[in-house]
């Protein structure tokens, strides 16, 4: 029984990963349509036709996509999609609240949040035995641009002054949000067995997007408060915040064009 075991589940690892691929005979996506792998990372498939502006979407839960096609056909305009989805703005700071007794300062605004990050582009490779492109094949693994920063809160107004005690000073404005980092574009590796050198094909009928996404900007500052008037003294109004920081664009990514 302890000899058993082991086989068992080395057995079960070996055939483990066959049931995480989508094989078929045939896949032609229609005109306008679109396909979406999920489930798994790789498409295994006899023939593959993607007719104009067919679409097929790459599964984002998982980092690395396969596509192996006995035979591939495409038509005008077709697409793989496997870009990283945009990063989202930071929220706008809660601005102070207006001072309503007399001679009181402002509240101060709060800060903007930073934004978020993009993701990566999906990293792909594309497995051909014939590839016959009618039109175009467009890859895109671009990365998703980074979110900006939310803008600073504005600073609450002072309250007005009397006859014994000045104008209460303007809040500050809150800082604006930093500005985030896009996401990395993803690699794409294209193999094919028979078919004219693929380096002739890129940027005309084969084009490959997998370019990093573009930083955030750094949120607006927020301006200060108003001044309270008083017949002694005005109050000051409140300094502005300081602008976010801009974030950094994410990296292209690599790609790699063979005959198998």
């Amino acid at each position: 029984m302890n000899r058993i075991l082991p086989c068992s589940v080395l057995l079960w690892i070996i055939c483990f990963p066959a049931f995480s691929q989508i094989r078929l005979e045939k896949l032609e996506i229609a005109y306008r349509q679109s396909y979406k792998i999920s489930g798994s990372d790789i498409l295994v498939v006899d023939t593959l036709v993607m007719r104009d502006s067919a679409r097929i979407y790459l599964n984002p839960e998982i980092e690395n996509n396969i596509i192996n096609a006995k035979v591939l056909i495409v038509g005008k305009g077709s697409m793989i999609i496997g870009k990283g989805l945009n990063g989202k703005k930071g929220a706008v700071g809660i601005a102070g609240v207006n001072q309503s007794a007399p001679c009181r300062n402002g509240e101060d605004g709060l800060n903007g949040s930073n934004g978020a990050a993009g993701k990566n582009g999906l990293n792909f490779s594309l497995y051909v035995g014939q590839l016959k492109i009618n039109g175009t094949l467009i890859i895109d693994v671009n990365g998703g641009d980074g979110g900006d920063g939310g803008r600073g809160g504005r600073g609450g107004d002072g309250g007005s002054g009397t006859r014994v005690c000045r104008g209460g000073n303007g809040g500050k404005g809150g800082n604006g949000g930093d500005g985030s980092t896009g996401g990395n574009g993803g690699n794409v590796l294209v193999s094919c067995k028979s078919c004219q050198d693929l380096h002739l094909l890129q940027g005309h009928q084969l084009i490959i997007k997998n370019y990093g996404g573009f930083s955030g900007t750094g949120g607006d500052v927020g301006s200060g408060g108003r001044a309270g008037l008083g017949s002694k003294q005005d109050g000051k109004n409140g300094m502005r915040g300081v602008a976010g920081k801009q974030g950094t664009a994410g990296k292209t990514g690599i790609v790699t064009l063979e005959k198998s």
